[in-house]
């Protein structure tokens, strides 16, 4: 899991060198030195937990740390979706960069085309305000959970969809 966890450290570092925003690029490494902060300690603490006795308080500040990962791990996905609505610069190509950038632009692309079908929607309220389906907008989150299923073959950095490149000035 502490391992998993520098792949989204990476992953929000790319994101926000390639950012059009400062703010949005700064939080986001914020977000990312975060996450690489909880990941190290939970490295720290599996090792030492992995060479001790069996205790119920170690074994409780493993999940306490894990947990708290997960949590950073979903800060910095957020503050990457900012980033990525707010634009990301063209990477270079043939890069892991780009394979990031392809990812985000694909995420961009799934939340626009959800946000226009909403605006379709002609069915209004008592009060004449559009009425929004049960539907969720599409999160990063949700695309890293269909990439990969929860097994041990964690790729290095969220994959694109095939056939998706970022060719475009901003994403």
């Amino acid at each position: 899991i502490a391992s998993d966890g520098q792949v989204f450290v990476k992953f929000g570092r790319i994101v926000a060198k390639h950012c059009l925003d400062q703010r949005c690029s700064a939080e986001l490494l914020c977000a990312a030195e975060q996450t690489h902060t909880i990941s190290s300690q939970l490295s720290m603490v599996a090792r030492v937990k992995a060479v001790t006795a069996e205790s119920k308080s170690s074994s409780e500040l493993l999940v306490s740390n894990a947990q708290n990962l997960i949590q950073a791990v979903l800060h910095v996905l957020k503050a990457a979706e900012a980033a990525c609505i707010k634009g990301l610069q063209q990477p270079p190509p043939d890069s892991e960069e780009e394979e990031v950038a392809a990812f985000c632009m694909q995420w961009r692309k799934n939340l626009l085309w959800h946000r226009a079908k909403e605006s379709l929607n002609s069915d209004r309220d008592e009060l004449g305000l559009r009425k929004t389906q049960a539907r969720a907008e599409p999160t990063l989150m949700a695309m890293v959970q269909e990439q990969s299923p929860q097994t041990k073959n964690t790729p290095k950095c969220p994959k694109p969809i095939k056939g998706q490149t970022s060719t475009d000035s901003h994403l």
